[in-house]
Parts: C-alpha cells; structure tokens; sequence
C-alpha cells in the first residue's frame, strides 16, 4: 500500500486567550495513513483526536512539523483546495453539515462548488446516495429523517466529491444504537468495497474493533499501535490510559483475575463464548 496521509514531527498549539498561554496538543506526532485502509483512532477526552484529524484536511495547520496528503504539504496555501478534494470530513452533528431542503440538492452542493458539470453532478448524487442506501429519499426533506439517515446523507455529500480520503469525527456520537449500526455498516462498505481510505475518530470500541488498525492517542502521544486484537487484548494499559476494551475482552480479562486462563483478543460475542466452553471444557 502507499502512503497516503503522513505526519512529520507534527506539533500544534491552541493560542492562549487574553495573556494565557497557548495549550500544547502535539510536540512530535508521527503516524502514517496507508491508502486503501480502515484505521480508528482512539483517545481520552483532551488526547487530541479530532485536532489531529483536523490537520488531515488542512482545516488546522502544524504549529511545527509536517503534514502531508498524497505527497502535498498542508501548509502550502496553494495546495489547501486539492488536499479537500482529496480527503473528505464529516463531524459529529449532521445537521451542521446539511445545508438543502432536499437531499439530492444537498448531496450535489460539494460537487456544484468544486466545477462540476451538471450531468455529471446528476450521475454522482445518484451513485453517492445508492452507496449509502438513501437513493429512495432523494426527494425527501433532510429535516424529517432519522439522525442515522442524516449522517448518512452527510456521507454521501462528501462521497459525490469522490475523495480518495473520508476523515470521520466521532460520527455516531450523537446517534441512536440503530443510528450508529446504519452509519458503521456505510462506513465499512465503502472501504471494502470501494477502496476509500477511512479514518474514524470513536469512542466507542466496538466501532473501533471494525477497522483494520487501531492507534490510540495520549497526551498527544501514540500509545497503542496496531490490529484490533493487538492494541485490545493490551488492557491494563487501556485503563492506565483511561479507556476501556471492548465488552467481550473486559468479561475475558475479569474472568482471569477470578483464575481463568482466558485470551484477551476476543472482539465478538461468538468468539468470546467460544473461548469460555472451551475453557470450561478442559
């Protein structure tokens, strides 16, 4: 795989407000994105996830350090539009996101702002709303949908952009169990059937437990870094951190204080009973 997002060394500083000093986020923050991948990103209030992700389309610019996107500085003025075109956001509230009466209009607002011609923009609403299972209320009023069909209108606004990139900040935050499976199930169909590289910022573990890779963040550090099962079964340092494991890793971990010898890699329900008969077993 290539590289596709990077950071060198970055550093960034929230500016002091009347005289007070400006608050450190990063010092020397190195993480590399791989296109084509699903990495969740991890971290404790405070730990600087979504100022990170923030930097991955330029909307924040290193207070030291680098940042690149397919090879292009973020810092390079010039280079701000092609780097959106190239990696798509969505935040928390679909509402702040949503700026049509309808969702078609909505879904083509990006692509009118970027030049497209308006075949074109027809042909890419449509496909961007058939990958995110809305196409049958295109005509409907973004007002009058759930939160979860919200999110996902969002998501097909940033896909008809056709970016190589989406960057999502804590998306189902606001967001019903129903809601968060919609989103989730969108998010991991277009990578894996699209190749869109995703970057999701969670708290939620079993989110995280969907993706390829897992970095947690702390004190705008890489504490963890690798597969779900690697960083998960890691759990004493999740809670030195403040985080928890997954529900199925926490019930494991639980049972060995209590004797058990159980492994501490289980990310489903499935896997997780599994492993309990069998160790009941013998």
């Amino acid at each position: 795989m290539n590289t596709g997002i990077q950071t060198e060394h970055l550093a960034y500083q929230y500016p002091g407000v009347d005289n007070t000093p400006g608050v450190a986020v990063f010092e020397d923050l190195n993480i590399s994105i791989e296109e084509g991948s699903f990495v969740a990103i991890l971290g404790s209030n405070g730990c600087g996830k979504s100022t990170l992700a923030k930097h991955f389309n330029a909307i924040l610019l290193p207070s030291g350090g680098k940042v690149y996107v397919c090879g292009m500085d973020t810092a390079q003025e010039d280079r701000i539009i092609p780097i959106r075109r190239k990696v798509g956001m969505v935040f928390q509230n679909p509402d702040n996101q949503i700026v049509a009466n309808v969702v078609e209009e909505d879904v083509a607002f990006g692509p009118e702002n970027l030049g497209i011609a308006s075949p074109m923009i027809r042909k890419r609403v449509d496909e961007a709303l058939k990958q995110v299972d809305m196409y049958q209320y295109r005509e409907h009023a973004p007002h009058l949908l759930s939160g979860g069909q919200k999110q996902r209108v969002a998501i097909a606004g940033v896909i008809a952009m056709e970016p190589k990139f989406i960057v999502l900040d804590e998306p189902t935050a606001m967001l019903d169990p129903k809601g968060r499976r919609e989103v989730m199930q969108t998010v991991s169909r277009l990578n894996r059937e699209k190749g869109i590289t995703v970057v999701l910022i969670t708290h939620h573990m079993d989110e995280a437990a969907m993706a390829q890779r897992v970095v947690v963040l702390h004190k705008g550090k890489v504490a963890l870094d690798g597969t779900p099962k690697e960083v998960f079964s890691q759990v004493e340092i999740l809670h030195g951190i403040g985080l928890a494991a997954p529900e199925t890793v926490e019930l494991c971990n639980d049972l060995n204080h209590q004797g058990f010898r159980l492994p501490l890699d289980c990310l489903d329900a499935e896997e997780c009973a599994r492993a309990i008969y069998d160790t009941l077993r013998t």
